[in-house]
């Protein structure tokens, strides 16, 4: 059985500040540069060794899976960025305050299109299909990506088995854990079924 480990970035300066941060960017906090270190740990005692690690190519997320594959495969470890699981767009409430959105920050369905956002249909679409398409290459059986809140909270959707509560909020360095099983080729036409079942939540600031 495959295995694909989903993080989300470690604490920003943004999100201590609530602005909103899709497709613009802001620095990890020492205390986000901490949370990948404490997400490496957990790994590292689970004996995980990925295979590939992906990142969305934004600074906050590149710099969190720089520092969890380094602990985890040593210094020469390679972060291959990846825009199929890059957070989605918040049109003109890029860089604005929380409390300004008409919607719901980590959930807003396809309130965000009238504003040149990106709904949610087509944020859940991408991050199945990328993640589908990375971790079905022949030699990747475990796969390390790191992306970001409400992104992550999209794919959970889709993988999440029946009467599942998502939590309001996920944690940064939140490690999501998700068996892929591999199944025969779809029809050319189908719509992309999700092979991925969610096993568990961890916040690795929590003590197991």
């Amino acid at each position: 059985m495959k295995k694909l480990y989903l993080l989300r970035h470690g604490q920003t300066e943004f999100n201590v500040k609530k602005l909103v941060q899709g497709r613009c960017d802001s620095p990890l906090t020492d205390l986000g540069r901490q949370q990948a270190g404490m997400a490496a740990a957990w790994l590292k005692a689970h004996s995980v060794v990925p295979d590939k690690v992906v990142s969305s190519p934004l600074g906050r997320a590149m710099d969190t899976a720089g520092l969890v594959a380094t602990e985890l495969l040593g210094p020469d470890a390679a972060v291959e960025p990846c825009e199929g699981i890059i957070e989605r767009c918040y049109g003109t409430f890029e860089e604005g305050p929380h409390d300004a959105l008409p919607t719901d920050v980590w959930d807003p369905g396809e309130d965000l299109i009238p504003f040149g956002g990106e709904g949610s249909r087509a944020l859940q679409k991408r991050m199945v299909k990328t993640l589908t398409n990375l971790i079905s290459v022949e030699d990747t059986k475990t796969l390390l990506a790191v992306s970001h809140g409400s992104a992550s909270r999209q794919f959970i959707k889709a993988a999440a088995p029946e009467g599942f509560e998502l939590p309001a909020k996920l944690p940064n360095c939140a490690i999501m854990i998700f068996d892929f099983e591999e199944s025969a080729p779809q029809a050319e036409g189908e719509p992309l079924q999700c092979k991925f079942t969610l096993q568990q939540i961890i916040d690795p600031q929590q003590r197991y």
